[in-house]
């Protein structure tokens, strides 16, 4: 359908002439002649949302000449002025793990608006959506040939009921499409296919309209897009699925951090060691909720996969985004990728003619800046358990045993038997070396890096250690052609690299298990094993439930991690190995330069690579085109089903909202210290027979074979309730040294957060839970907040949230609430037997302060005021309607 747009404001419609072409577009040149002020010096960034403003002001959007004035005076402000704005993204992106569970929304809106005596059409997405599947394929297999089709045979047995219900959506809505397994990330897939930079489409009147290219998607990482200039950051499935069904984005003008690059990278250093560095920087700076974009002399010799790779890592140093303004380099990366030429053309033009250009005049008002100087840059990790934990390569093996001795207090030197295998386990040993996620997968340079690694080591005689599980799972098919193309898939192979799927596969979680043996003599010694991949992610207990450190690391690192074996190594300096003919090897003789890596990409990633894999992107395999599903206009819940059920949200519900009331004699269901990832929240992993999750799964005949992931029984929620808080590393500090999904019952017992939660429901006992600093860190996983929701949970009080998690909890009917006056759970003696009562709901304003009283075991009260995160007014109605799903349904039944 076509796209509409405002009527009223025709002074800022142009038209642009591209290859003897005529298109409309928006102009912000024209914007500051007709009055509206000066947008010149804005950042590119915010450029984008204001081009957003220009499109829809007026036309019944939400969009006064006000919210464009507010840009002008966000420059004249130093870089601030946070008014609510309502912004429309150009599409949406979404993935399976995430993706399933939105549509499930979808279906039951379909089924809740027939209730209200409207009509299932109406629930259609109204701006183009991708499903991409890349969370399902699993690491059963690995270091051989078959590794790739067993796994992808295995994903089909155990997610044909997801499949064949994608399949019924792709069918039942428009404005759907998904990419079917096995294809590749969808982040790397809207990077190098999906993303045109700049968008167009046809108005209302049947004009041709170009604007930037904008997206929301349900996963933390679409951020990656972002260094190819294009406007995009994750969201929980609620919200996007708001914005899919028309409901615009109410956001707060966002400061914008300037990042200036200079100098150029050394020898021996990837783009992985610089966005370790730059989230590091970030983290430290402090940029929740703020725009970051890269500017200076050095993006001049940053290639756009090095670019993409910093932007993907907006959700790990915290930021809504990480933008890179359109340049010479944008245009070559769009060429090279495959993109048509008349499209290029128009980019080009358009950045150009609107402003968005990065020249050599381009210097625009940030709010703040800081500098790195890229040729300060060295080989680094980062680890135990967090992104932003920067260790140089030099330092790696000190760092690891101080983490040993601080935070895991265990010895080094414990040595533990392994069956049946002639060498022993020990702490510090790496069981998992993974080439995995869109992170590192879509860029050439470090992953032709790691296939010319394994390329010397492998000359050399040297081979992965036995202990060690290895695999690579790039995020395109474009990946494997050239590493064939280079000879180098070959020499990854030989050292266990092989093929095992095209997905996020570690990094989500998906690592599958280690041998049996090794996973034994790890819980027999208590021992510490490790991890090193090459992703985004290495939080607590999300790798995989034999290991306790993670560490990230580059791809050619990754495989030199493997040779090795272990964490107790200076790998920069250190013996690595001994080659066939007893000889030492170090790092600097299987280390390539980087004039090899350069000619090696020069030649095999190939514009005619791109076309060729991209050709029938939508098309998939034989597996995929044999998946039988029903055309009907709502779905037919099959009430057997463990992977897909009706959710609870909008059944019995009724035409109009309600009202917010005060929270009275809430008892705590959780105390949660700082950093409490959406990880910890709803893991995304494998879960034992032992949980709730599992035993509902046993009394349904569901074999632990079967189990699958969290993650892909999404469209459960009687798992994903159970699953809720259950993370194996998650720690309640209402209960003693006790890892796991745990508290207190209304007895005073320890039990399950789930059991807990369904007691105080029995009895009508509202609960609350507190948590520290960061709190939601970490994914856009919307069932962090639908299963708090679920679970009774009436507010969320913590020292600060993170950006998407506090939204989806608004988004849920669950309140957030920030400590003020420098209260914090430690320093009110919380131990989780306290009675919460938290008054002025009834009247609340977007981020009011409001009292809240505290009964504690032994009687006494007290009296504290928080901030309540409701931060804007649509928010308001948000949770008068018990959620913004609630208030779009009721709406769309009354239109």
């Amino acid at each position: 359908m076509p796209i509409t747009v405002g009527q009223d404001n025709a002074k800022a419609r142009k038209t642009l002439s591209v290859n003897g072409k005529s298109i409309s577009y928006y102009s912000i040149p024209a914007a500051t002649e007709a009055g509206f002020g000066d947008f010149s010096k804005l950042p590119a960034a915010l450029k984008v949302v204001l081009e957003n403003m220009l499109r829809f002001e007026d036309g019944g959007f939400s969009v006064s000449t006000d919210d464009i004035k507010a840009f002008a005076e966000w420059g004249a402000n130093g870089g601030k002025n946070p008014r609510e704005i309502a912004y429309r993204p150009a599409r949406v992106l979404m993935q399976d793990f995430t993706g399933v569970p939105a549509v499930v929304d979808l279906a039951a809106m379909r089924d809740g608006i027939v209730g209200l005596k409207g009509s299932a059409a109406k629930i259609n997405p109204l701006v183009p959506v991708d499903l991409v599947i890349d969370h399902s394929v699993m690491i059963d297999e690995f270091g051989n040939p078959r590794a790739f089709q067993m796994n992808v045979d295995r994903e089909y047995e155990r997610n044909m009921e997801r499949y064949q219900f994608l399949k019924w959506g792709q069918n039942a809505f428009n404005n759907f499409r998904v990419v079917p397994p096995g294809t590749g990330i969808c982040h790397q897939v809207n990077l190098e296919y999906l993303a045109q930079t700049v968008w167009t489409d046809v108005d209302q009147n049947g004009e041709e309209v170009a604007y930037p290219d904008t997206l929301v998607g349900t996963d933390s990482h679409t951020t990656m897009v972002n260094g190819a200039a294009v406007l995009g950051w994750g969201v929980g499935g609620i919200e996007a699925e708001a914005a899919m069904l028309g409901q615009p984005i109410s956001m707060l003008i966002p400061e914008v951090i300037g990042f200036e690059l200079t100098g150029e990278m050394v020898e021996g250093t990837t783009g992985t060691d610089l966005v370790l560095k730059v989230v590091e920087m970030l983290r430290a700076k402090g940029v929740v909720g703020k725009f970051v974009e890269f500017y200076g002399t050095g993006l001049d010799r940053l290639p756009l996969a090095d670019r993409a790779t910093i932007a993907n890592m907006a959700p790990e140093y915290g930021a809504t985004c990480g933008f890179f303004p359109i340049d010479d380099e944008t245009l070559r990366y769009l060429r090279n990728t495959g993109r048509d030429e008349d499209r290029i053309a128009l980019v080009e033009a358009y950045a150009k003619e609107n402003g968005f250009w990065r020249g050599a005049d381009y210097a625009p008002v940030y709010t703040d800046t800081l500098s790195l100087d890229m040729s300060s840059i060295v080989p680094a990790i980062s680890g135990p358990k967090r992104p932003q934990d920067y260790v140089p390569l030099t330092n790696a093996k000190a760092a690891f045993r101080q983490e040993m001795e601080e935070t895991f207090k265990r010895p080094m030197c414990k040595e533990v038997a392994v069956k049946g295998e002639d060498y022993t386990m020990e702490s510090g040993k790496v069981v998992i070396a993974s080439i995995t996620s869109c992170t590192n997968t879509s860029n050439p340079y470090v992953m032709i890096g790691a296939g010319l690694v394994a390329r010397k080591a492998a000359a050399l005689g040297l081979d992965r250690k036995p202990w060690v599980k290895t695999s690579l799972a790039p995020g395109s098919q474009v990946v494997s052609a050239y590493l064939e193309a280079a000879g180098l898939q070959e020499d990854l192979d030989k050292v266990g690299f092989n093929l095992v799927g095209y997905g996020c596969t570690t990094c989500i979680g998906n690592s599958g298990p280690i041998q049996q043996e090794i996973s034994e003599a790890i819980a027999e010694g208590d021992l510490v094993a490790t991890s090193v991949l090459s992703g985004n992610r290495n939080f607590e207990g999300r790798i995989s439930p034999d290991v306790r450190a993670n560490y990230l690391a580059s791809p050619p690192l990754v495989v030199a991690y493997a040779l090795a074996g272990t964490m107790d190594i200076d790998l920069a300096s250190d013996v690595i190995a001994q080659d066939k003919d007893g000889n030492d090897v170090y790092l600097k003789d299987i280390w390539p330069s980087t004039r090899e890596v350069a000619e090696l990409v020069e030649q095999t990633v190939t514009r005619e690579a791109f076309q060729s894999k991209y050709a029938d992107v939508f098309k998939g395999d034989e597996k995929w085109q044999a998946v039988e599903t029903t055309d009907a206009e709502t779905y037919d819940w099959p009430a057997t089903s463990t992977y897909i059920q009706n959710p609870p949200y909008f059944q019995g519900m009724g035409t109009e909202p309600g009202t917010i009331s005060n929270i009275e004699n809430a008892k705590v269901l959780a105390v949660l210290g700082d950093m409490v990832t959406t990880d910890h929240i709803s893991p995304a992993g494998s879960f034992a027979t032992t949980t709730p999750a599992g035993q509902y799964l046993l009394e349904r005949q569901v074999q632990p074979r079967e189990f699958n992931s969290y993650g892909s029984r999404r469209g459960n929620h009687e798992i994903m309730m159970r699953g809720t808080f259950a993370n194996i590393r998650i720690k309640n500090e209402m209960l003693d040294g006790v890892e796991g999904g745990y508290t207190k019952g209304p007895d005073g017992e320890q039990t399950s957060i789930y059991d807990a939660s369904m007691a105080h429901q029995a009895n009508g006992t509202p609960l609350v839970v507190f948590g520290g600093e960061q709190y939601g860190a970490g994914s856009s996983r919307d069932w962090a907040a639908k299963g708090t929701a679920l679970l009774g949970v009436k507010a969320v009080i913590a020292e600060s949230f993170e950006r998407i998690h506090r939204s989806n909890l608004v988004g849920m009917g669950v309140i957030p609430f920030e400590f003020t006056a420098g209260d914090t759970r430690k320093s009110l003696g919380l131990t989780g037997d306290e009675t919460v009562s938290i008054s002025g709901l009834d009247t609340i304003q977007p981020l009011q302060e409001v009292p809240c009283s505290i009964t504690f075991a032994d009687g006494s009260v007290k009296e504290i005021t928080l901030k309540c995160r409701i931060d804007t007014a649509p928010e308001i109605e948000y949770i008068e309607h018990g959620g913004v799903l609630h208030y779009v349904l009721r709406n769309l039944a009354k239109s």
